[in-house]
């Protein structure tokens, strides 16, 4: 199909974290996707919301009533890609979360657009038991994101089905989002689904990684608490997101490529 115009919606994810940096913007597999259906259709349109940081509740309130007046039909794509920030968090509530999700992508596929969502990487990049919390927590998430596709109608990205995205040599230092490479496997399995052209070598697992010596891991590991775990946990405590006063990389539809 030929899309007129694609709206993302979402998170970090969404926002394009932590790929290449263009024009002072995150890149990400969203954008990506844009530029291949912008060589379809040369009246296609862009419209990223996506804010770092936000809670599903977050991104009800402020990014889906700002979607109605710019989807036209079938013809626009929405991607939906939210709750996992809910889902890593210590006082996470399944039964709140959950019903909100359904409802959110109810209310996405009611404006009459062509609906995309995502499970998540249910593997864990790290054995123990936060691993294991979060394989388990992902694992119901999940069953609903594919229940709520169902129950709309929407295109499914289930990530689950290429397990070896959870190669830790797909994310970036903070060990938990996408790095450039990661993102270009996501644009192309999003781009497989939607059957635009794509590159099929993104199914390539990576070779098997190289040894790290026990000290080189300890200096990683200790890097990754200071640089990312700690400052994580400070602003949770103070109540603070990192998406606190940032704004959507592009809040109207935009011709793209950008000029």
């Amino acid at each position: 199909m030929t899309f007129n115009r694609y709206i993302a919606l979402g998170d970090s994810m969404t926002e394009g974290m932590t790929d290449e940096v263009i024009n002072g913007k995150y890149r990400g597999w969203a954008d990506r996707i844009a530029d291949v259906m912008a060589k379809q259709n040369p009246q296609f349109t862009y419209m990223n919301l996506a804010i770092r940081g936000k809670l599903i509740q977050q991104v009800i309130d402020d990014q889906l009533p700002q979607i109605t007046p710019y989807v036209t039909g079938k013809d626009t794509l929405v991607s939906f890609h939210a709750g996992a920030n809910d889902v890593i968090r210590p006082n996470y509530n399944p039964a709140v979360t959950l019903p909100l999700y359904i409802e959110a992508a109810k209310k996405v596929a009611a404006t009459g657009c062509t609906l995309m969502l995502f499970t998540v990487m249910e593997k864990p990049t790290s054995d123990g038991k936060t691993g294991k919390i979060w394989e388990s927590r992902f694992h119901e998430f999940n069953k609903i994101v594919r229940h709520t596709a169902e129950l709309t109608g929407a295109v499914l990205i289930d990530w689950n089905v290429a397990p070896f995205l959870s190669d830790i040599r797909f994310l970036a230092d903070d060990r938990l989002h996408l790095n450039a490479q990661g993102h270009y496997r996501v644009s192309q399995g999003v781009l497989e689904k939607l059957g635009l052209p794509f590159d099929s070598t993104w199914k390539t697992p990576l070779p098997p990684a190289q040894k790290t010596t026990l000290l080189k891991k300890a200096i990683s590991d200790v890097r990754w608490v200071f640089t990312f775990v700690i400052p994580w946990i400070w602003r949770r405590a103070r109540g603070k997101s990192s998406g606190d006063g940032r704004s959507s990389k592009f809040s109207a539809p935009i011709s793209w490529p950008q000029s």
